[in-house]
Protein backbone atom coordinates (compact mmCIF):
# COMPACT_ATOMS: atom_id res chain seq x y z
CA UNK A 1 0.00 0.00 0.00
CA UNK A 2 1.99 3.43 -0.89
CA UNK A 3 1.03 6.36 0.87
CA UNK A 4 0.72 10.25 -0.55
CA UNK A 5 4.39 10.90 0.70
CA UNK A 6 5.63 7.53 -0.47
CA UNK A 7 4.14 8.75 -4.10
CA UNK A 8 6.26 12.03 -3.72
CA UNK A 9 9.38 10.71 -2.45
CA UNK A 10 9.16 8.32 -5.34
CA UNK A 11 9.06 11.11 -7.86
CA UNK A 12 12.02 12.57 -6.41
CA UNK A 13 14.00 10.33 -7.04
CA UNK A 14 13.09 9.33 -10.41
CA UNK A 15 14.18 12.70 -10.66
CA UNK A 16 17.19 12.89 -8.71
CA UNK A 17 18.31 10.09 -8.11
CA UNK A 18 18.24 7.68 -4.91
CA UNK A 19 18.35 10.31 -1.44
CA UNK A 20 19.65 9.99 1.81
CA UNK A 21 18.25 8.31 4.98
CA UNK A 22 18.77 11.60 6.61
CA UNK A 23 16.23 13.39 4.28
CA UNK A 24 14.33 10.57 4.40
CA UNK A 25 13.92 10.63 7.58
CA UNK A 26 13.25 14.57 7.63
CA UNK A 27 10.77 14.23 5.04
CA UNK A 28 8.81 11.88 6.68
CA UNK A 29 8.64 13.74 9.66
CA UNK A 30 8.24 16.87 8.57
CA UNK A 31 7.12 17.52 4.97
CA UNK A 32 4.80 20.57 4.41
CA UNK A 33 2.32 18.32 3.00
CA UNK A 34 2.39 14.93 4.70
CA UNK A 35 5.00 14.49 6.72
CA UNK A 36 3.98 12.82 10.18
CA UNK A 37 4.18 15.45 12.46
CA UNK A 38 2.39 17.88 10.25
CA UNK A 39 -0.81 15.10 9.68
CA UNK A 40 -0.97 13.23 12.78
CA UNK A 41 -2.00 13.08 16.27
CA UNK A 42 1.44 11.14 17.45
CA UNK A 43 1.02 11.18 21.00
CA UNK A 44 -1.21 9.23 23.75
CA UNK A 45 -3.15 6.34 23.75
CA UNK A 46 -5.24 6.94 20.32
CA UNK A 47 -1.59 7.69 18.56
CA UNK A 48 1.33 5.55 17.84
CA UNK A 49 3.04 5.27 20.79
CA UNK A 50 2.75 6.89 24.78
CA UNK A 51 5.47 9.35 25.86
CA UNK A 52 6.50 8.91 29.61
CA UNK A 53 4.74 11.89 30.52
CA UNK A 54 1.39 10.16 29.01
CA UNK A 55 2.13 7.28 31.67
CA UNK A 56 1.68 9.11 34.68
CA UNK A 57 1.92 12.47 36.11
CA UNK A 58 4.99 10.89 38.13
CA UNK A 59 7.40 11.27 35.81
CA UNK A 60 6.83 15.18 34.92
CA UNK A 61 6.88 15.19 38.99
CA UNK A 62 9.98 13.79 38.71
CA UNK A 63 11.77 15.75 36.06
CA UNK A 64 10.31 18.90 38.38
CA UNK A 65 12.31 17.51 41.58
CA UNK A 66 15.31 17.56 39.30
CA UNK A 67 14.71 21.33 38.24
CA UNK A 68 14.61 22.29 41.63
CA UNK A 69 17.32 20.67 42.65
CA UNK A 70 19.75 22.26 39.97
CA UNK A 71 18.11 25.16 40.76
CA UNK A 72 19.37 25.37 44.06
CA UNK A 73 22.71 23.60 43.63
CA UNK A 74 23.18 27.32 41.01
CA UNK A 75 22.98 29.26 43.88
CA UNK A 76 18.60 29.96 43.37
CA UNK A 77 19.27 32.35 41.02
CA UNK A 78 16.24 35.10 40.54
CA UNK A 79 15.21 35.03 36.98
CA UNK A 80 15.02 31.73 35.54
CA UNK A 81 14.04 30.54 31.73
CA UNK A 82 12.85 27.08 32.19
CA UNK A 83 12.89 25.79 28.77
CA UNK A 84 11.50 22.92 27.09
CA UNK A 85 12.13 21.61 23.65
CA UNK A 86 9.82 19.49 21.57
CA UNK A 87 6.42 20.04 24.67
CA UNK A 88 4.32 17.02 22.74
CA UNK A 89 1.65 17.63 24.33
CA UNK A 90 2.21 20.17 27.06
CA UNK A 91 1.82 17.07 30.11
CA UNK A 92 5.30 16.97 31.22
CA UNK A 93 4.97 20.91 31.58
CA UNK A 94 2.06 20.86 33.50
CA UNK A 95 3.45 18.22 35.96
CA UNK A 96 6.81 19.75 36.07
CA UNK A 97 5.13 23.15 37.36
CA UNK A 98 3.04 21.62 39.63
CA UNK A 99 5.69 20.29 41.93
CA UNK A 100 7.71 23.60 41.53
CA UNK A 101 5.28 25.35 42.66
CA UNK A 102 4.23 23.15 45.58
CA UNK A 103 8.06 22.92 46.84
CA UNK A 104 9.83 25.44 45.65
CA UNK A 105 7.21 28.78 45.68
CA UNK A 106 10.51 31.70 45.05
CA UNK A 107 11.75 29.53 41.83
CA UNK A 108 8.02 29.43 40.41
CA UNK A 109 7.33 32.96 40.87
CA UNK A 110 10.85 33.73 39.44
CA UNK A 111 10.13 31.37 36.41
CA UNK A 112 9.05 31.99 32.78
CA UNK A 113 8.59 28.98 30.71
CA UNK A 114 9.70 28.68 27.14
CA UNK A 115 8.11 25.99 24.83
CA UNK A 116 10.24 25.57 21.67
CA UNK A 117 7.54 24.01 19.32
CA UNK A 118 7.20 24.10 15.36
CA UNK A 119 3.58 22.48 15.28
CA UNK A 120 0.80 25.45 14.93
CA UNK A 121 -1.69 21.98 16.05
CA UNK A 122 0.38 21.13 19.06
CA UNK A 123 0.60 24.69 20.10
CA UNK A 124 -3.44 24.49 20.39
CA UNK A 125 -3.24 21.69 22.85
CA UNK A 126 -0.71 22.92 24.84
CA UNK A 127 -2.37 26.41 25.02
CA UNK A 128 -5.90 24.21 26.72
CA UNK A 129 -2.88 22.04 28.83
CA UNK A 130 -1.37 24.78 30.24
CA UNK A 131 -3.90 27.24 30.53
CA UNK A 132 -3.59 27.53 34.43
CA UNK A 133 0.00 28.98 33.95
CA UNK A 134 -0.61 30.97 30.59
CA UNK A 135 0.90 34.30 32.11
CA UNK A 136 4.20 32.02 32.58
CA UNK A 137 4.70 30.71 29.14
CA UNK A 138 5.78 32.03 25.89
CA UNK A 139 5.95 29.87 22.48
CA UNK A 140 9.24 30.01 20.00
CA UNK A 141 9.62 28.56 16.67
CA UNK A 142 13.65 28.06 17.43
CA UNK A 143 15.53 27.19 20.40
CA UNK A 144 17.66 30.36 19.64
CA UNK A 145 14.90 32.64 19.61
CA UNK A 146 14.31 32.06 23.91
CA UNK A 147 15.59 35.21 25.66
CA UNK A 148 18.90 35.20 27.58
CA UNK A 149 19.38 34.23 31.31
CA UNK A 150 19.91 31.96 33.13
CA UNK A 151 18.38 28.56 31.75
CA UNK A 152 17.19 25.18 32.98
CA UNK A 153 16.34 23.05 29.65
CA UNK A 154 14.32 20.00 29.46
CA UNK A 155 14.59 17.32 26.39
CA UNK A 156 12.59 14.48 26.61
CA UNK A 157 12.46 12.33 23.56
CA UNK A 158 13.73 15.24 21.27
CA UNK A 159 17.16 13.82 20.11
CA UNK A 160 15.63 10.86 18.89
CA UNK A 161 13.39 12.43 16.44
CA UNK A 162 16.23 14.28 14.62
CA UNK A 163 17.66 12.92 11.56
CA UNK A 164 20.58 10.21 11.62
CA UNK A 165 23.12 9.34 8.67
CA UNK A 166 23.50 5.68 8.11
CA UNK A 167 26.87 4.37 6.61
CA UNK A 168 27.00 0.50 5.15
CA UNK A 169 29.83 -1.52 5.31
CA UNK A 170 30.71 -2.87 1.74
CA UNK A 171 33.84 -4.40 -0.14
CA UNK A 172 34.94 -0.87 -0.54
CA UNK A 173 34.71 0.20 2.84
CA UNK A 174 31.48 2.10 4.37
CA UNK A 175 29.39 4.05 2.23
CA UNK A 176 26.33 6.10 2.87
CA UNK A 177 22.91 4.53 3.16
CA UNK A 178 20.50 5.77 0.41
CA UNK A 179 16.91 5.14 -0.41
CA UNK A 180 15.77 4.40 -3.84
CA UNK A 181 13.62 2.10 -5.70
CA UNK A 182 13.50 -1.42 -6.28
CA UNK A 183 13.02 -3.75 -8.26
CA UNK A 184 9.38 -3.40 -8.08
CA UNK A 185 9.07 0.36 -7.87
CA UNK A 186 9.30 0.33 -4.31
CA UNK A 187 11.48 1.97 -1.86
CA UNK A 188 14.62 0.11 -1.12
CA UNK A 189 17.73 0.78 0.68
CA UNK A 190 21.00 1.00 -1.43
CA UNK A 191 24.98 2.01 -1.00
CA UNK A 192 26.00 5.45 -2.47
CA UNK A 193 29.23 6.71 -3.01
CA UNK A 194 29.56 8.79 0.25
CA UNK A 195 32.51 7.28 2.03
CA UNK A 196 33.41 7.42 5.87
CA UNK A 197 36.35 8.22 7.20
CA UNK A 198 37.50 5.03 9.48
CA UNK A 199 38.63 7.41 12.34
CA UNK A 200 35.00 7.69 13.19
CA UNK A 201 34.30 4.23 13.70
CA UNK A 202 34.13 2.64 16.89
CA UNK A 203 36.83 -0.25 15.79
CA UNK A 204 39.09 -1.57 13.07
CA UNK A 205 37.48 -1.94 10.02
CA UNK A 206 39.27 -5.24 9.04
CA UNK A 207 36.83 -7.01 11.82
CA UNK A 208 33.45 -5.91 10.17
CA UNK A 209 31.17 -7.75 8.32
CA UNK A 210 29.83 -6.33 5.06
CA UNK A 211 26.27 -4.95 5.16
CA UNK A 212 26.74 -3.74 9.14
CA UNK A 213 25.33 -0.46 9.82
CA UNK A 214 26.70 2.74 11.58
CA UNK A 215 25.38 5.37 12.45
CA UNK A 216 26.30 8.74 13.02
CA UNK A 217 24.12 11.74 13.58
CA UNK A 218 25.72 16.19 12.82
CA UNK A 219 22.21 17.28 13.16
CA UNK A 220 22.01 16.06 16.99
CA UNK A 221 25.79 16.76 17.70
CA UNK A 222 24.63 20.66 16.06
CA UNK A 223 21.70 20.73 18.56
CA UNK A 224 23.95 19.75 21.71
CA UNK A 225 26.27 22.15 20.43
CA UNK A 226 23.48 24.92 20.41
CA UNK A 227 22.08 23.82 23.81
CA UNK A 228 25.83 23.76 25.73
CA UNK A 229 26.58 27.14 24.28
CA UNK A 230 23.64 28.72 25.68
CA UNK A 231 24.50 27.02 28.98
CA UNK A 232 27.94 28.62 29.03
CA UNK A 233 26.99 31.81 27.97
CA UNK A 234 24.48 32.03 30.74
CA UNK A 235 24.59 29.51 32.72
CA UNK A 236 22.10 26.40 33.75
CA UNK A 237 21.29 22.83 33.29
CA UNK A 238 20.06 20.64 30.49
CA UNK A 239 18.86 16.66 31.35
CA UNK A 240 17.93 14.70 28.39
CA UNK A 241 16.24 11.46 28.45
CA UNK A 242 15.63 9.42 25.48
CA UNK A 243 15.40 6.05 24.20
CA UNK A 244 19.19 4.63 23.65
CA UNK A 245 22.48 3.31 24.10
CA UNK A 246 25.63 4.66 26.41
CA UNK A 247 28.00 3.58 24.15
CA UNK A 248 28.63 4.28 20.58
CA UNK A 249 28.68 0.94 18.57
CA UNK A 250 27.22 -0.58 14.99
CA UNK A 251 24.07 -1.56 14.53
CA UNK A 252 20.97 -0.19 12.56
CA UNK A 253 18.56 1.38 14.97
CA UNK A 254 16.11 3.04 12.26
CA UNK A 255 13.03 1.68 12.99
CA UNK A 256 8.91 3.17 12.58
CA UNK A 257 6.15 3.00 15.18
CA UNK A 258 2.67 2.71 13.70
CA UNK A 259 -0.60 1.96 15.63
CA UNK A 260 1.53 1.09 18.95
CA UNK A 261 3.42 -1.38 16.70
CA UNK A 262 6.68 -1.59 15.15
CA UNK A 263 6.25 -1.04 11.18
CA UNK A 264 9.40 -1.70 8.51
CA UNK A 265 10.65 2.21 8.00
CA UNK A 266 10.14 2.17 4.30
CA UNK A 267 6.43 1.26 4.36
CA UNK A 268 4.71 3.60 5.28
CA UNK A 269 6.40 7.37 5.19
CA UNK A 270 4.35 9.97 6.57
CA UNK A 271 1.89 8.04 8.45
CA UNK A 272 4.44 5.88 11.29
CA UNK A 273 6.78 7.99 13.53
CA UNK A 274 10.54 6.94 12.36
CA UNK A 275 12.93 7.71 15.17
CA UNK A 276 16.33 6.28 15.91
CA UNK A 277 18.59 5.48 18.73
CA UNK A 278 20.15 8.10 20.66
CA UNK A 279 23.80 7.65 20.83
CA UNK A 280 24.55 8.69 24.33
CA UNK A 281 28.12 8.58 24.38
CA UNK A 282 28.39 11.37 21.07
CA UNK A 283 26.35 13.80 23.00
CA UNK A 284 28.57 13.56 25.77
CA UNK A 285 31.68 14.29 23.53
CA UNK A 286 29.82 17.33 22.26
CA UNK A 287 29.38 18.57 25.63
CA UNK A 288 32.63 18.21 27.26
CA UNK A 289 34.60 19.14 24.11
CA UNK A 290 33.14 22.40 25.06
CA UNK A 291 33.73 22.85 28.61
CA UNK A 292 30.33 21.88 30.24
CA UNK A 293 30.04 19.43 33.05
CA UNK A 294 28.81 15.99 31.96
CA UNK A 295 26.04 13.93 34.74
CA UNK A 296 25.77 10.50 33.48
CA UNK A 297 24.68 8.69 32.46
CA UNK A 298 21.38 6.63 34.23
CA UNK A 299 18.89 4.37 33.03
CA UNK A 300 15.60 5.92 33.30
CA UNK A 301 14.42 3.64 36.21
CA UNK A 302 17.25 4.82 38.19
CA UNK A 303 17.08 8.06 37.69
CA UNK A 304 12.81 8.06 38.80
CA UNK A 305 13.82 6.00 41.96
CA UNK A 306 16.76 7.83 42.71
CA UNK A 307 14.81 11.18 42.91
CA UNK A 308 12.07 9.71 45.06
CA UNK A 309 9.44 7.64 42.29
CA UNK A 310 8.75 4.76 45.01
CA UNK A 311 7.76 7.37 48.08
CA UNK A 312 5.73 9.92 45.76
CA UNK A 313 3.62 6.71 43.73
CA UNK A 314 3.01 5.70 47.71
CA UNK A 315 1.58 8.72 48.38
CA UNK A 316 -0.61 9.16 45.36
CA UNK A 317 -1.91 5.94 46.29
CA UNK A 318 -2.70 6.41 49.64
CA UNK A 319 -5.94 6.78 49.58
CA UNK A 320 -7.19 5.59 46.37
CA UNK A 321 -9.48 2.41 45.71
CA UNK A 322 -7.44 -0.82 45.04
CA UNK A 323 -8.13 -0.80 40.82
CA UNK A 324 -6.84 3.24 41.03
CA UNK A 325 -3.60 1.75 42.69
CA UNK A 326 -3.21 -1.13 40.53
CA UNK A 327 -2.76 1.76 38.03
CA UNK A 328 0.00 3.95 39.78
CA UNK A 329 1.59 0.43 40.84
CA UNK A 330 1.67 -0.83 36.57
CA UNK A 331 2.76 3.06 35.81
CA UNK A 332 5.35 2.88 37.69
CA UNK A 333 6.55 -0.40 36.38
CA UNK A 334 6.54 1.14 33.08
CA UNK A 335 8.14 4.13 33.69
CA UNK A 336 10.95 2.53 35.66
CA UNK A 337 10.93 -1.23 35.49
CA UNK A 338 14.42 -2.92 34.35
CA UNK A 339 13.63 -6.06 31.58
CA UNK A 340 13.03 -6.35 27.95
CA UNK A 341 10.49 -4.22 26.72
CA UNK A 342 10.50 -1.73 29.57
CA UNK A 343 11.50 1.73 29.82
CA UNK A 344 13.08 1.68 32.87
CA UNK A 345 16.28 0.22 30.99
CA UNK A 346 15.77 1.31 27.53
CA UNK A 347 15.76 4.96 28.35
CA UNK A 348 18.84 6.65 29.63
CA UNK A 349 19.44 10.17 31.15
CA UNK A 350 22.19 12.57 31.44
CA UNK A 351 22.20 15.95 32.20
CA UNK A 352 25.31 18.95 31.62
CA UNK A 353 25.78 22.14 33.76
CA UNK A 354 27.76 25.19 33.39
CA UNK A 355 29.03 25.90 35.43
CA UNK A 356 30.69 22.31 37.06
CA UNK A 357 28.21 21.13 39.69
CA UNK A 358 27.37 17.19 40.71
CA UNK A 359 23.60 16.55 40.67
CA UNK A 360 21.50 14.41 42.04
CA UNK A 361 20.80 11.40 41.57
CA UNK A 362 23.91 11.63 39.32
CA UNK A 363 26.57 9.56 41.32
CA UNK A 364 29.15 12.29 41.13
CA UNK A 365 32.19 11.91 38.60
CA UNK A 366 35.08 13.51 39.64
Amino acid sequence: MSTPLADKIKSLIRTNGPISVTDYFALCLADPDYGYYRTREPFGRHGDFITAPEISQLFGEMVGIFMVHAWQRHGMPDAVRLVEIGPGRGTMMTDMLRVIRRIAPPLFEGLHVHLVETSERLRGVQRVTLEAYSTKISWHDAFEEVPEGFTLIAANELFDAIPIRQFVKTPTGFRERLVGLGADDDLAFAAGVATLDPSLLPSPLGSIPDGTIFEMAPARQAVMQTLCDRLKTFGGTALIIDYGHMVTDFGDTLQAVRDHDFDPPLAHPGEADLTSHVDFEDLAKVAVSMGLHLNGGLHQGDFLFGLGLAERATALAKDKEPPEQRLIAAAVDRLAGEGAGKMGELFKVIAVSSPALNLMPFRSVD
